[in-house]
C-alpha cells in the first residue's frame, strides 16, 4: 500500500466506454481502477476519488463526485457497478464535465488539495468542431 498520508490528493478518473473499447476491455479497465483505488488512502480521507465514464456524452448517472464515497470499498463497489455502453470518443466533453461539474467545492473538490485527473482511453478522440478547441 502506498503511504500518501502526508500528501492528500483529489483524484478523478475519466474512463472511455466507446464502441472501440469493447465489453471485455471495459471490464479490464474497471478491474485496473479498482486495484489502483485499493492502493490509495481513501479510508482516512486523505484521498478522494471521483469517476466519469464517457462515450457520446457524459451524464450524472455515469459519474460519481469526489465526495460521493468515503471508503475504498465503497469506491470499488461503485466502479464495479457500471455496465458497458458504447458510442464515440468525445474526450473533450468528458474533460469539460470534470472541469465544470466535478472540480467544484459542491462536488467535493478541496481547494487546498492538489487535483489529479487520469484519462483512460483506447485511442483517438472524435472531434466535435463546436466543442473541441485547438490551441495554436
Amino acid at each position: 500500500m502506498v503511504d500518501n498520508s502526508t500528501c492528500p490528493v483529489d483524484v478523478i478518473f475519466i474512463l472511455d466506454e466507446s464502441s472501440s473499447v469493447k465489453p471485455d476491455n471495459f471490464e479490464l479497465s474497471k478491474s485496473f481502477l479498482s486495484q489502483l483505488v485499493g492502493s490509495m488512502d481513501v479510508d482516512s480521507g486523505h484521498t478522494q476519488v471521483g469517476l466519469v465514464i464517457f462515450a457520446d456524452n457524459v451524464t450524472d448517472e455515469r459519474a460519481f463526485n469526489l465526495n460521493a464515497h468515503s471508503t475504498t470499498a465503497s469506491v470499488q463497489s461503485a466502479i464495479s457497478s457500471f455496465i458497458y455502453g458504447r458510442g464515440t470518443t468525445y474526450t473533450a466533453s468528458a474533460l469539460r464535465y470534470v472541469r465544470e461539474k466535478m472540480l467544484t467545492p459542491a462536488a467535493g473538490d478541496r481547494p487546498d488539495i492538489p487535483n489529479v485527473v487520469f484519462v483512460m482511453t483506447d485511442g483517438e478522440s472524435t472531434v466535435k468542431a463546436n466543442e473541441t478547441k485547438v490551441c495554436t
